[in-house]
């Protein structure tokens, strides 16, 4: 490995990054957890020629070069890949939200619905952005492809697979925020290293330790490795990798690994990249010829007409009820208690508020436990954990179900 320094930081001296968003700190796992839920990782493309020996540099110098990377022109390839020890849902959209795939009020090709097929396994991407204003985002399948294209105003998107197309005015769906190269998918969808690796970075603080952890190359260009790794105990999140960039400070890899070990439960890189102008033809678009396509606003009105936009409605004023977020603990063992509107946990199994096969599926999922609390399941993913108690609270962090069990006494 190059002779980089190791020097560790703390929340006032982690960059202009860290300091614009300082008090995030206080909820690492909330922010990490963002990034596992949106849960678009990147595989990594390390290149076998060796460790490059490059200028020493600080921890803190690094995230100062990654806060002032603007790179406006990139294209390149990525891999994502995402195991979150989460097991598949299948067809249990239906048994939790009835109604919820209704054909009459969605496309193939509507970006939200295609976007979380990231949510787990390994994907192929394709990327290309040119300034703020055009940017494109292709999900390469067998046989088959998915783009996502952003172009002066406006959204289309294609589905090979079912030749259909999606068409929206950018002020309705599609990239927007952030820099170039994060703005190749609808707002919120982490798709590129630099985007995970700044929601991290946004959250570190005095119970965090980052160093310069020698350096590699990832898709044929030399690279700092930033190492990332909670001081505290009981955090699902051994540490988290970032590689960056030698020359322009974007980083090209992001890896997190989960305190449980084996493979990485998040893991972030391009295959090849190119920050050179891309072609102009990336970012142009015609549906072909016997496509359907389908206009944002006709699936609003869709929604409208069969009654999904009440149903959204009436869902988000449930989420009012909601009596506040009360955040246990700071840094990487933080928990967040919420209380569950009407007071109550689970339903028994059998009871009948439940259908058959979404009970099964959380019986497969939870543990039952008990404590100070009472008792309660616990919900476990590789990363983010979450406590129902019996009498209807809900502890919820990217720690141990112990840590979950310790939180929800210290409550009482």
């Amino acid at each position: 490995m190059a002779p980089n320094d190791s020097a560790e930081t703390t929340g006032e001296a982690t960059g202009t990054v860290v300091v614009r968003r300082k008090a995030a700190r206080y909820i690492v796992p909330v922010a990490v957890a963002g990034v596992a839920a949106a849960t678009i990782g990147l595989v990594p493309a390390l290149a076998d020629s060796g460790d490059p020996q490059l200028p020493k540099i600080t921890a803190q110098e690094l995230i100062e070069r990654i806060a002032a990377s603007d790179e406006q022109q990139l294209s390149g390839t990525v891999k994502i890949s995402t195991d979150l020890g989460i097991p598949s849902f299948g067809g249990l959209t239906d048994s939790f939200l009835p109604g919820a795939g209704a054909a009459d009020s969605t496309s193939s090709a509507a970006p939200d619905t295609k976007l979380m097929e990231l949510a787990s396994g390994t994907h192929t991407l394709r990327v290309a952005a040119d300034g703020p204003d055009k940017q494109r985002l292709s999900i390469l399948g067998e046989g088959s492809e998915y783009s996502l294209i952003h172009n002066a105003g406006e959204v289309w998107a294609y589905d090979s697979a079912s030749n259909e197309a999606y068409h929206a005015q950018s002020g309705q769906a599609g990239p927007k925020g952030g820099k170039a190269e994060e703005r190749t998918a609808p707002e919120g969808v982490p798709t590129t290293p630099k985007a995970l690796a700044e929601e991290a970075l946004a959250a570190v603080g005095d119970t965090t330790s980052v160093t310069v952890d020698g350096t590699a190359q990832v898709a044929g260009r030399d690279a700092y490795q930033l190492l990332i790794k909670p001081k505290q105990s009981g955090s699902t999140i051994r540490s988290i990798r970032v590689a960056v960039d030698a020359r322009n400070g974007v980083p090209l890899k992001f890896t997190l690994a989960p305190s449980s070990g084996g493979k990485a439960a998040i893991d972030a890189g391009f295959t090849k990249v190119d920050f050179s102008k891309p072609d102009a033809s990336s970012f142009s678009f015609t549906p072909p010829k016997g496509a359907k396509v389908t206009e944002a606003e006709d699936l609003k009105a869709g929604a409208e007409k069969d009654g999904a936009a009440d149903k959204a409605h009436e869902d988000l004023s449930a989420l009012e009820d909601f009596r506040g977020l009360n955040v246990i603990g700071e840094g990487w063992s933080a928990v967040a208690e919420i209380d569950i509107p009407g007071g109550s946990g689970l339903p028994a199994g059998g009871s009948g508020d439940v259908p058959a096969q979404a009970q099964q599926f959380l019986d497969a999922l939870g543990d039952k436990v008990t404590g100070d609390f009472g008792s309660g399941t616990v919900f476990k993913t590789r990363l983010v954990n979450a406590l129902m108690t019996d009498d209807g609270k809900v502890y919820i962090g990217a720690v141990t179900k112990d840590a979950l069990v310790k939180a929800a006494d210290t409550a009482k």
